[in-house]
């Protein structure tokens, strides 16, 4: 058994700040308010150095290993990630396309004894994310390759503006760009009744510099965000450092199963897993994507 797997879950969470097992103590009650206000009011918050320094360096050091395991594909795309050449009047935001190259190992390429393995897989600490959210319980992914991901973005690329599929989402930053790969991002620009395509235009045209937030982020910081209505991006990555982040994807119902489109396009391949879900989604809004 190697050290990291001998550890145990307050010795890789610094839970004297984050009570992770005590959160219906005071100490607990005031984390889980204070995200839940951040979420609710900013649709982000951020747990600062949520890993502990002294593992900081091994969420690093995983991420340079696991970096060459990750499908890598440069593709034309929208905020919307449907066709770029949908029938769409021409001064709608979905006409705006952009470069995306960053690429993602895949949940079967990530090692169950690693730091963020063992972390996602965590009752406890999926227990917390649930109580931020304001959500009864929440559930591993059942898809074998999208449930826990490392999204890597090479230099000269980027992640550009988009909405996320899943209504909140959880990512740790595990290594920094030499320069850029800040996280942006919009607010509440849109809701399950509101596609705001005006307010979306304005930030694609560069008009909108008032609707966006930038996230100063480090290795170990953990971030909760609901992107399936902030348009979100990271900036072009410079210098000569990739900038690594780990994604833990969970939801508030079991069995869950990506899309054949959406896993391959992310992955390069799908399982048998995803052609028997297939049809199987149910769609919680009317949005375009």
């Amino acid at each position: 058994m190697s050290t990291l797997e001998a550890m145990t879950l307050d010795q890789v969470v610094d839970t004297n700040r984050y009570p992770l097992s005590e959160l219906d103590g005071a100490e607990g009650r005031a984390v889980v308010a204070r995200a839940r206000r951040e979420l609710s009011g900013l649709g982000c918050t951020v747990l600062p150095d949520f890993i502990r320094p002294s593992l900081q360096d091994v969420l690093r050091e995983e991420g340079s290993a696991l970096a060459p395991r990750a499908y890598h594909d440069v593709e034309t795309v929208n905020v919307y990630n449907i066709a770029v050449d949908s029938d769409l009047p021409e001064d709608h935001p979905g006409r705006r396309t952009f470069q995306r190259g960053n690429a993602f190992v895949a949940r079967d390429r990530i090692p169950e004894d690693s730091l963020i393995g063992r972390l996602y897989s965590n009752a406890v600490f999926r227990e917390f994310v649930a109580r931020c959210f304001g959500l009864p319980r929440l559930h591993e992914l059942a898809d074998p390759l999208s449930g826990l991901v490392l999204n890597v973005v090479p230099p000269g690329m980027e992640h550009p503006w988009h909405f996320d599929t899943n209504e909140f989402t959880v990512s740790m930053l595990t290594r920094e760009a030499e320069d850029g790969g800040v996280f942006e991002y919009c607010p509440g620009i849109r809701s399950a009744q509101d596609e705001n395509f005006a307010g979306v235009r304005d930030v694609l045209d560069g008009r909108g510099g008032r609707l966006v937030r930038r996230l100063p982020l480090r290795p170990g910081d953990l971030q909760l965000f609901k992107g399936r209505y902030s348009l979100h991006r990271v900036s072009p990555v410079r210098g000569g450092t990739a900038r690594h982040s780990a994604i833990f994807a969970y939801s508030e119902r079991p069995g869950v199963i990506g899309s054949v489109a959406r896993t391959r396009q992310l992955f390069g391949r799908v399982l048998p897993e995803h052609l028997e879900a297939e049809g199987r989604a149910v769609r919680g809004d009317r949005l375009l994507d």
